[in-house]
């Protein structure tokens, strides 16, 4: 047996978070009593774990001596009274607050004090289940993401009494897991489901607003900004009646702060029994499991190509520049446009009407581009109209962008296009949890980056696009749309200012 920290671990809860960490521990080489309230699923939790262990080792991923140790230490166990000489205990059961703090009251009547007792809570406060507690000290959060075995962090959180050593024994167990740790405080979602409040909510606003569908937001977010699934792929996986409570709870358990406000599209399909995939609908309709996806609008022919003006104020624009003259156009280089001429303008987190407007241009004949990336870096273009936009000139500038083949996406005008304030939302998010000491950033960074599977850390996304980018997205969105969702946390702000990494923390 290996030397684990915690020998003898009870698993209270069998459910597919329960197995997991039954599973994983047993790994370790722990031996683990899986207790259930449910008659016999203890039992069939053990006989699901051990044939998958089987299967294993006729794969040759694991040899059979592996396989038959990690079965032997699996064991069930009848009571609560069954875990009496446990060094740890993991909930992993309903989550109501009532239940899990009756379930600890009484095993505190049943473990020796040396017992360590923790919770796979995901949404409720550590403090309220210790509350009652006689020794909140050896209690602490303990939150796995599912499936277990695949996702390789977990959060071990702080209540406002627990012991330094609790949590660093933890920790310890977690990388004898092959997990790796993150410390939080105790706040509402931790850190992975407090930081991915970005993602979701801004796309069904960016929905809302009418700019583009949800095909459209999936596709740009995914070949713009490298997200491996699009944020309605996402919700279609994880599902609405998943998702959208947690949209509300996180909402709620922070007194209606307009940064994490839900959507009303996600509650009517939640009502409506939309709910993703495993409904078969969603944001999409799967036919034998595949997402039924409508298809993209060829660039269109345009046999008269007008000549192109580009803002001097325009972000990236000796970039862009360089990008219309390798498409082949016409580059006018006058002070202003020639009444003939389609006007590009590329904003940091202004709506195209609004460019047009402050710089006096032809609202007919402009057209923003999003440049807050490196266009050689990603896979699309994303041109916005405005209301006045002439359909001649949004034709010819969708056929200029797609000239070399890279995918173009056409969308209506929006403070931020898509990428921007989705990313954004998400960097400024971050920055708050830094700012309010939930986490380290480098905690903050690996948790992102291995729960919720982001190209990057979102600080590392907003070092790379620029914090002063980044910031100044913020600053203008918040004046498009006079809503405090979008103002800049201080963390942001003062590092913006001064040109530091996000990362950097204060001496």
């Amino acid at each position: 047996m290996q030397n684990t920290i915690y020998k003898t671990v009870g698993i209270v809860g069998t459910g597919a978070m329960g197995r997991g960490i039954a599973q994983i521990a047993a790994q370790a080489g722990s031996i683990v009593r899986l207790m259930d309230a449910q008659a016999g699923a203890a039992e069939k939790a053990r006989e699901a774990l051990g044939s998958q262990w089987d299967k294993l080792a006729e794969k040759g991923r694991i040899n059979a001596d592996a396989a038959a140790g990690h079965k032997a230490r699996l064991r069930v166990a009848g009571t609560l009274a069954d875990l009496s000489d446990c060094d740890l205990v993991v909930e992993a059961i309903l989550e109501r607050l009532d239940i899990k703090k009756a379930l600890f009251a009484e095993l505190e009547t049943i473990v020796p004090a040396r017992t360590v007792l923790a919770s796979n809570t995901s949404s409720l406060s550590v403090t309220a289940i210790a509350a009652a507690l006689k020794h909140p000290e050896r209690f602490a959060g303990y939150h796995f993401f599912n499936p277990v075995p695949l996702m390789k962090v977990v959060e071990i959180i702080a209540g406002l009494k627990t012991g330094a050593d609790t949590c660093a024994g933890l920790s310890q167990y977690a990388r004898q897991m092959g997990h790796t740790p993150v410390q939080a405080q105790d706040t509402p979602g931790f850190i992975v489901n407090h930081a991915g409040r970005g993602y979701g909510t801004e796309a069904l606003r960016i929905v809302s607003e009418g700019i583009a569908d949800f095909a459209t937001i999936d596709r740009i977010l995914r070949d713009q900004a490298g997200f491996k699934l699009g944020p309605f792929e996402l919700m279609d996986l994880t599902a609405l009646d998943v998702s959208h409570p947690v949209m509300e709870s996180i909402y709620h358990q922070y007194y209606e702060e307009d940064r994490y406000r839900p959507s009303v599209i996600t509650a009517q399909r939640l009502a409506g029994g939309l709910l993703g995939r495993k409904t078969g609908e969603g944001f999409y309709r799967y036919e034998s499991s595949v997402a039924q996806i409508p298809a993209e609008a060829p660039a269109p022919d345009v046999a008269e190509m007008p000549p192109v003006w580009v803002s001097p104020r325009a972000a990236r624009r000796l970039e862009l520049l360089q990008l219309l003259k390798n498409l082949g156009a016409d580059i006018e280089t006058g002070q202003s446009p020639s009444p003939q001429a389609l006007t590009l303008v590329a904003p940091l987190g202004f709506d195209i009407t609004t460019v047009a407007v402050v710089e006096r241009l032809d609202p007919a004949r402009t057209i923003g581009i999003d440049m807050l990336i490196d266009d050689a870096a990603t896979k699309r273009r994303v041109l916005a109209t405005n209301p006045a936009t002439r359909s001649d000139m949004q034709g010819a500038a969708h056929a200029l962008f797609a000239r070399d083949g890279k995918a173009v996406s056409v969308i209506r005008d929006s403070g931020g296009f898509v990428t921007q304030r989705v990313v954004a939302t998400i960097v400024n998010i971050a920055s708050d949890i830094c700012q309010q000491g939930i986490c380290s950033p480098k905690d903050l960074e690996t948790a992102v980056t291995l729960g919720l599977g982001y190209p990057m850390g979102p600080l590392a996304m907003g070092d790379r696009y620029g914090p002063t980018n980044i910031l100044e997205v913020l600053f203008n969105m918040q004046t498009v749309y006079g809503d405090q969702r979008y103002r800049p946390s201080p963390w942001l702000r003062r590092r913006g200012a001064i040109g530091l990494s996000l990362m950097h923390e204060e001496s």
